[in-house]
Parts: structure tokens; C-alpha cells; sequence
């Protein structure tokens, strides 16, 4: 029975983006007894792997960066002069430290942890005018990320509550706020805040503005 060659009893591809051939090219350059024709053939391979991965030349020293996944693909056998420092296995392999996480849950995931830490940051502020439209906007904020999972409509009620159990009962939402039911619910639109540079273009209720003509005298 003639033998078959699969992928199965192929050795493993060190680096897939590359692909079998190049990895064939490069065992290849390894077993070539004259070190002189070991750099000559791998600045053939190095050229090809440049161009199955054009990506690379965004990045910053991409030729270095080639260098050292030739060093990966041979598993660090190869002998050839490099024109940069050869990296070592243990600077390949080592993995990076991890990144510190908040190990404090978020208290309704359905709003995230940014809503959560607006809530905070607006609870600390001294009741004034500001406080009072920032907590109508981040309102209206949590309204839409409601509805974006419930079509139909949410209680303006619902938002205040949720309001006040992300911040631990210290935000309450005054009695004269209020945000509407639907999303198409006139009320629910952005309101204002003192100082913010933004207004409203006007609105010419869907009449065309008429351009002057000019006579000619």
C-alpha cells in the first residue's frame, strides 16, 4: 500500500502564519553542511517570508522581527551569521506578567463597569444644578443600553431604582427628572448641561431655507 504523507505524522508547524513550505525551506538551510551556503539560501527564505507576510512591514525593525522567526522555525538549530542579535529560547518562551485585574464584581453587568463607576463619581459630587442634569443624562444613558435587550419599553422607574442600587443607596434621583418609558418618547431626549459649548442646531420645522437672488442693477 503506498504510503500516504498527512499533516497528522508531519512534524508540528513551529509558526502556522508561515506555513508548511517555509518551514521546509528553513529544515532545509539547517542541514546544509557550508555555512557560507546556509546565509546565502536563508536570505532567500527570509525575503519570502516578508512576502507572505506584508503585515509585518508595519511594524517597527520587521526585518529584525523575521530574523528571530527563523530562529523560532529551525527551534533555535540553525547556524547562520545573523545581522542582529540572535534571540534565546528562554526570551521566546517566557511568558509576560500578568495584568492586575479589578477583583470586585460589577453589579449589573447588563450596564457595565463604566455606568458603574459614573454612578460613583456623580454620588461624590455636592447636590447642585450640574449634579442634577448629569444624573438626568447618565439616566438617559442606561435607558438605551436597556432597551437595546428590551424593545418594547422600560419604566422610567426601573432606571431610577437600578440608579440607586448601583450606588449603594447614595444617588437618588430627584422627583421633578424624568426620562419617559419608550425610546421614541419625546421626553427622552439629551437634555442640556450648563457650560457645554454643543447646541442643538436649529430647526427649521422641514422647510428649505430660500436663497436670496441678487438683481442686477
Amino acid at each position: 500500500m503506498e504510503n500516504k504523507d498527512y499533516n497528522t505524522t508531519r512534524a508540528k508547524l513551529l509558526m502556522p502564519e508561515y506555513g508548511r513550505h517555509v518551514q521546509d525551506m528553513i529544515e532545509y538551510v539547517v542541514n546544509i553542511p557550508d555555512k557560507a551556503k546556509r546565509n546565502e539560501q536563508i536570505q532567500a527564505v527570509v525575503s519570502v517570508m516578508g512576502t507572505l507576510n506584508p503585515q509585518l512591514r508595519d511594524v517597527v525593525d520587521f526585518r529584525h522581527k523575521l530574523w528571530d522567526h527563523v530562529q523560532i522555525i529551525s527551534d533555535f538549530k540553525i547556524d547562520i551569521d545573523s545581522p542582529y542579535p540572535l534571540p534565546s529560547r528562554e526570551s521566546v518562551s517566557t511568558k509576560p506578567d500578568p495584568i492586575p485585574l479589578k477583583e470586585d464584581k460589577i453589579r449589573a453587568t447588563c450596564y457595565g463597569r463604566n455606568i458603574q463607576n459614573m454612578i460613583d463619581l456623580i454620588a461624590e459630587r455636592p447636590d447642585d444644578e450640574l449634579k442634577k442634569h448629569m444624573i438626568k443624562v447618565i439616566a438617559y444613558y442606561m435607558k438605551q443600553q436597556y432597551l437595546i435587550w428590551n424593545k418594547d419599553s422600560v419604566a422610567e422607574e426601573t432606571i431610577f431604582e437600578d440608579i440607586k442600587n448601583l450606588s449603594g443607596g447614595k444617588l437618588i434621583v430627584p422627583p421633578d427628572v424624568h426620562i419617559g418609558s419608550g425610546m421614541a418618547d419625546a421626553s427622552t431626549r439629551k437634555p442640556h448641561i450648563p457650560g457645554n459649548p454643543q447646541q442643538p442646531r436649529p430647526q427649521h420645522n422641514g422647510k428649505k431655507q430660500q436663497k436670496k437672488k441678487w438683481k442686477k442693477n
